[in-house]
């Protein structure tokens, strides 16, 4: 018979949430959020608590079941925040000028030591569960650098999953896919260098106003021409900087964006006609390229028979009462996409609330209710697969 396992109270989880608003870190420099983590994990018994990963401020908990040799699995949250500045006013709002858990990665940390705490004072599974703590999920890939600096082969696992609340799903709603979840992740910086010259001679220099706008322009025609209809991409630049006055027509011009996929084969084909039509314009123009273009994430893509797992274990979890199957997968990203590339898993959405301010806002915030349900789904996940 298994035994039920009783979460902490929705006021310690709550406590430690807004302890970690507070003090928001961005990517790699959680020195703060890694210390408290370690405080909390190092009163747990059955834990080997393993720090330093990440660049330094990962953390690897690992707890053995009681119950004898079984899987191993890995259950991961995120932990840094995000360049923002707050605007929620909540008598727990960021301390930190400029930075705030805009995405509820406080959330995350907060569900994920939930379910250590109650495991670890009852660890009657069969195998291990290694509890990941993943610094600079946001823009830097922590969980690449984790993954390369040898966390599958310290502690090799059998299967890897992780959770992102979703703002506009309601409470008490979870989405789960087969495949594609969240997009591959491509960013650009481009320099072009012409002759500058006065805005009444455009003859005498090269315009490099002219030729960046022509090249916004048929760029987005990849996208529109090249790309079959039911392949999603998007193509998206974000930044121009050139010139600072009215007269003179600049001696360069920056642009910098990001592009967006699902299909490997598409990334790459992608990044090459981006590469063609820059040298291509540059040439025409008789301007100078330099391009900087990074492929920074992998799309994230569950494998299906670990979904349905996921699914198995949100149907015994009483506070969910709708899980919607194989929606329609976002263009945002997630570096949790590198340790699916590396060891089978999934991750799955479950609703903040339809009143929740949008994800990187600056008046975003965790909901405190969703806290319980995500640490009994993480209970429920590991009675699945270990029980």
């Amino acid at each position: 018979m298994t035994t039920v396992i009783h979460p902490p109270a929705q006021e310690l989880l709550r406590s430690w949430r807004h302890d970690f608003h507070r003090h928001p870190e961005t990517a790699f420099e959680e020195k703060r959020t890694n210390a408290r983590l370690l405080e909390i994990l190092n009163e747990l018994p059955n834990l080997a608590v393993h720090s330093g990963w990440g660049h330094g401020t990962g953390i690897v908990a690992v707890l053995k079941g009681t119950g004898g040799p079984g899987p191993s699995i890995g259950l991961r949250a995120d932990i840094d925040a995000l360049d923002v500045d707050e605007l929620t006013d909540l008598p727990y709002q960021s301390t930190i000028e400029g930075k705030m858990h805009a995405c509820g990665h406080d959330g995350h940390m907060t569900m994920l030591l939930g379910a250590v705490h109650s495991l670890a004072r009852q660890p009657d599974f069969a195998g291990t569960v290694h509890f990941i703590f993943q610094p600079a999920e946001e823009n830097e890939g922590g969980a690449r650098v984790m993954v390369e600096e040898g966390l599958f082969e310290r502690f090799p696992m059998d299967a890897v999953f992780a959770v992102h609340n979703w703002p506009g799903l309601p409470l008490g709603e979870a989405v789960v896919n087969d495949g594609p979840v969240m997009a591959a992740f491509d960013i650009f910086d481009l320099t072009l260098h012409g002759q500058g010259c006065h805005a009444a001679k455009p003859e005498e220099g090269t315009d490099t106003i002219l030729a960046a706008s022509q090249l916004i322009t048929q760029l987005q025609g990849v996208i529109s021409r090249e790309v079959a209809p039911h392949e999603p991409a998007v193509l998206s630049f974000t930044s121009i900087e050139a010139g600072h006055t009215y007269n003179v027509i600049p001696e360069s011009v920056h642009l910098r964006g990001t592009i967006r996929c699902f299909d490997p084969e598409l990334q790459a084909r992608l990044q090459q006609r981006f590469e063609e039509a820059v040298q291509a314009l540059a040439g025409f123009h008789r301007l100078r390229a330099e391009l900087d273009y990074q492929s920074r994430y992998p799309a994230t893509i569950n494998n299906p028979e670990h979904a349905q797992i996921c699914v198995q274990a949100l149907e015994a979890v009483p506070a969910i009462h709708t899980i919607h199957r194989n929606q329609t997968p976002s263009m945002g990203s997630e570096d949790f996409s590198f340790m699916l590339e590396k060891v089978p898993g999934a991750y799955i959405w479950l609703g903040n609330g339809v009143d929740s301010a949008p994800l990187h806002n600056p008046h975003y915030d965790f909901n405190d209710e969703l806290l319980p349900i995500g640490v009994q789904y993480w209970l429920s996940l590991v009675r699945q697969l270990l029980g």
